[in-house]
């Protein structure tokens, strides 16, 4: 790997951290707005304003995407939504940590389905990772585990996460990343306002519901999508799903910092699992890389 890759991988592994961090600064906002707003109406108002802006933003290389291009963003966006969908339903029917935890279950989809679909080749330390990936979001987050209605909406939503990745991993190219993204987010936006028909959505009730929004929609729809979509398009999914594991390390945090929750043992512990994790996954990659040199000069 040259230098000019090392440093573009290493832009790309912090521009998934900063996502997560963003990611995890959402849930206890979501968790007030959906007592306050239908599921439907907060996503269809979130990703409408998200989707606007980058179709302002990025209109012109809207027309610079191939056909085939169009329809690859066109299926990630549909994935996205449902998946959005489902884990804020979920949201509603179970408690944010055990909702966490089961979110987090994509870093354990992501190689099963690369494995699948992409056949794709995995260091054993890669599932080393996942495991100490798993472990640290169980103690980060798990509080009692009941397979409710709501888990098993979260855990679909995790799987179509899981898919959503590998797809973004497969797809995504730098020079059209941005433009990927606005294609996106124009689908989600158009999958939750199917989900409001047929009334429509309702709008935020107040100013502070209306602040939430307009940040999950700016900040963690549109610039979220846009740091993981180029970010993907240097990074192997495996790889950006264990680093996307830090979501809850994140979440924990702002429950601490601007929450009521205590810190504990188990937020160090399931945080230190987590880094290691992500330790590990730096590594496998390089080693990865040899073999496969090796094995296309055999070819």
């Amino acid at each position: 790997m040259s230098e000019s890759s090392k440093r573009t991988s290493t832009a790309a592994t912090l521009g998934l951290v900063s996502v997560t961090a963003v990611w995890g600064s959402t849930f206890f906002l979501i968790k007030d707005l959906v007592g306050r707003m239908a599921v439907a109406d907060f996503l269809a108002v979130r990703f409408l304003i998200a989707a606007l802006s980058m179709a302002v933003l990025f209109h012109r290389s809207l027309f610079r995407l191939s056909r085939r291009e169009w329809w690859q963003g066109v299926a990630l966006g549909t994935v996205y939504g449902i998946a959005q969908l489902l884990q804020t339903s979920g949201l509603e029917h179970t408690s944010a940590s055990i909702s966490g935890f089961v979110t987090g279950m994509y870093v354990v989809f992501t190689p099963l389905l690369g494995t699948v679909l992409l056949r794709q080749r995995l260091p054993p330390v890669t599932w080393i990772a996942v495991l100490l990936a798993v472990g640290g979001l169980a103690l980060l987050a798990l509080h009692g585990f009941g397979i409710g209605y709501g888990v098993w909406l979260t855990l679909a939503s995790a799987a179509l996460y899981g898919l959503h990745i590998v797809g973004l991993g497969a797809w995504s190219r730098p020079g059209s990343a941005f433009a990927l993204s606005t294609v996106q987010m124009l689908v989600i936006a158009a999958t939750c306002l199917l989900a409001t028909l047929p009334s429509g959505p309702s709008l935020p009730p107040d100013t502070s519901a209306w602040a939430a929004v307009i940040y999950m929609a700016l900040v963690a729809g549109a610039g979220a999508m846009l740091v993981q979509t180029w970010a993907q398009a240097h990074l192997s999914p495996t790889r950006a799903a264990i680093v996307m594991t830090l979501e809850p390390v994140f979440a924990a945090g702002f429950a601490v910092s601007f929450g009521h929750d205590a810190l504990t043992w188990r937020m160090l512990v399931g945080g230190a699992l987590v880094l290691a994790a992500m330790y590990l996954v730096e590594l496998a990659p390089r080693s990865h890389a040899v073999k496969a040199e090796g094995l296309h000069h055999d070819v």
